[in-house]
């Protein structure tokens, strides 16, 4: 009876003599889920709101839309929007109800290093208002929420660079800024860096 379904329409063109593509998303959840407004309306006056008191058989929707486009021999651009309905509790992935992403790649071969890449994005996240009311109003959901939100759309920059080592392995080195983590003004901004190495055979 819980179940995700999808759907993806995908396009395959060529613009100035360069492969693209752009693809449509749009999915359902079926769950047991708490409504934010639910949650809100359940609670006593000064009360912390909960999702876990209101749960029922519930659908969340959304959509998305993608487009990668090469613009060069070693270059390509993306850009990413997706929005879901926004009015109850997530389970999985990230609570995001509103994304806007931009980013563009460069392969090492400007630089004569073949087999590395160049990566920059730019990130927009957001909630809708009935979760927003819910945070805050003092409720948590799987991963945020701490009790007071001075709601501000959460941004984050990110670049990284992957090394090729050889034909069998690449180390790639990521750094990623957030603004307003969590969608908290009162909070960040925060620093994170990675390491990631890959082998294959």
């Amino acid at each position: 009876r819980h179940h995700g379904d999808q759907v993806e329409l995908e396009h395959r063109h060529t613009w100035l003599g360069r492969a693209g593509t752009v693809r449509l998303l749009a999915f359902r959840d079926r769950a047991r889920m708490g409504s934010f407004r639910d949650a809100l309306a359940a609670s006593a006056p000064g009360a912390v709101p909960d999702v876990g008191s209101v749960r029922r058989e519930r659908s969340k929707t959304g959509v998305g839309l993608s487009l990668d486009q090469a613009v060069g021999a070693n270059a390509a651009v993306f850009a990413r929007a997706s929005r879901n309905d926004g009015q109850s509790e997530t389970y999985a992935f990230a609570e995001i109800e509103r994304s806007v992403s931009l980013g563009a790649t460069l392969q090492g071969a400007a630089w004569h290093r073949t087999g590395d890449t160049l990566g920059i994005a730019a990130v927009a996240n957001g909630l809708a208002q009935a979760h927003r009311d819910y945070l805050a109003a003092g409720g948590v959901g799987a991963f945020i929420g701490d009790g007071r939100l001075d709601y501000h759309p959460e941004r984050i920059a990110e670049a990284y660079y992957k090394v090729e080592l050889g034909r069998h392995a690449a180390l790639s080195l990521d750094w990623q800024h957030v603004a307003n983590p969590a969608y908290n003004g009162a909070r960040g901004p925060v620093n994170v860096f990675g390491l990631r190495l890959h082998g294959q055979y």
